[in-house]
C-alpha cells in the first residue's frame, strides 16, 4: 500500500467510525489527555476497577443500530455451530482432575461464531476493528500502553449467535480482556458474570464450583444489555456466561479481540472447536505457546 492509500484508508476507517459511533457523548477523536479524553476513559477504568466490567449505553449512533443490526445479522448464517460438550476451562473433557474439581463438569456449548474472514474488509465492524482511535481509546481504559489486533484470520473479530433455545454457557476467557457490542437483542439471553473470581495465582476452585452447581448466586452479578450498548471486561479471571435465549429472535454480538502484545494467535484445539478449521498460522504458532499466567486454561 503506498502512503497516499493509507492516508486514504484512514480517512474512509475514520469515516465510517464516526458514522456508527456517537461521538457527541464518546469523543473517540478527542486528544488523549484532554478533558473529554479523561472524563470518558477515567469513568470506564472506575467501573472496570470495581466490578470488572464496564458497559457504555448507546454507543452506537440511534439512526446506525438497524444498518448495524442488519449488516450483522446477514452475516449470522455463516456462523460456525460445533455442538459439543464443554467445561468451563474449555480444556479437554478427559483432563485429569481430582474429584469435586468444576473443571469435571460437563456443558452444551450452543452458541456460534461468523469468523472474521467471513466479514467483509469494508463492513463497519471491520473498520470499528481496526481504527486507530478506537484501538487508542480500549487500550487507555485498560490501562494498556497498546492494544494490538490478533494476527489470527479467525478470531480476532467475530460475530457470536445465540440462537433460541441455547446459551453461551459458563466459561472464562483465554485473554485477560474482552471488548464487545451487542448488535441484536433476544428474550433471555442475559449477560452473567463473576467479577474477579479468580486471579493470576489462584483457580479458587471452590466458587467456581458452587456457581455451576447453582449454589453461588450471591457471586453473580447480571447485565442486561441493550443494541449498540459496547462492553469493556476483564474476562480472564470472572467466569460469566450468556443465559439461555427464550424467544424466537438470535441474539447477536460483535467481539472485537485485542491483546496487550502483538502476534497472538489461537490455538489449533481452541480455534478448531470455535470454527470447525484451522489454518497454517494456528499450526505455526502452536509450536511456539505463550502463556501470560498458570491457570488451568
Amino acid at each position: 500500500m503506498t502512503g497516499s492509500e493509507t492516508v486514504l484508508d484512514d480517512f474512509a476507517t475514520a469515516a465510517a467510525v464516526e458514522a456508527v459511533v456517537n461521538t457527541e457523548f464518546y469523543p473517540l477523536f478527542a486528544p488523549p489527555g484532554s478533558a473529554a479524553w479523561n472524563g470518558l476513559v477515567l469513568g470506564a477504568r472506575r467501573e472496570l476497577a470495581e466490578s470488572g466490567c464496564c458497559v457504555l449505553p448507546g454507543f452506537v449512533r440511534p439512526e446506525a443500530l438497524e444498518p448495524l443490526r442488519a449488516q450483522c445479522a446477514a452475516l449470522a448464517p455463516l456462523a460456525y455451530y460445533g455442538d459439543e460438550t464443554v467445561n468451563a476451562y474449555n480444556i479437554a473433557p478427559d483432563t485429569p482432575l481430582p474429584s469435586g474439581h468444576p473443571g469435571r463438569v460437563s456443558m452444551p456449548r450452543g452458541n456460534a461464531f461468523v469468523a472474521r474472514d467471513r466479514i467483509p474488509a469494508d463492513h463497519a465492524v471491520q473498520r470499528l476493528y481496526t481504527s486507530v482511535a478506537f484501538q487508542t481509546f480500549v487500550a487507555a481504559c485498560f490501562e494498556l500502553p497498546a492494544v494490538h489486533e490478533l494476527a489470527d484470520s479467525l478470531a480476532g473479530l467475530c460475530v457470536n449467535v445465540v440462537a433460541p433455545g441455547r446459551e453461551h454457557p459458563w466459561h472464562f476467557d483465554t485473554n485477560e480482556f474482552a471488548v464487545s457490542l451487542l448488535t441484536q437483542e433476544a428474550d433471555g439471553g442475559e449477560f452473567e458474570y463473576c467479577p474477579g473470581i479468580r486471579s493470576a495465582a489462584e483457580e479458587n476452585v471452590e466458587d467456581v464450583a458452587a456457581v455451576l452447581a447453582g449454589r453461588g448466586d450471591r457471586l453473580v452479578q447480571r447485565l442486561r444489555l441493550r443494541p449498540g450498548d459496547l462492553q469493556l471486561f476483564l474476562g480472564r479471571y470472572s467466569l460469566h456466561r450468556v443465559s439461555r435465549v427464550t424467544g424466537p429472535v438470535e441474539r447477536h454480538s460483535v467481539i472485537f479481540a485485542y491483546s496487550a502484545r502483538p502476534g497472538v494467535v489461537g490455538s489449533l484445539s481452541r480455534t478448531r472447536q470455535l470454527f470447525g478449521r484451522v489454518l497454517p498460522e494456528h499450526q505455526e504458532a502452536a509450536d511456539q505457546p505463550v502463556r501470560v499466567d498458570a491457570l488451568l486454561d
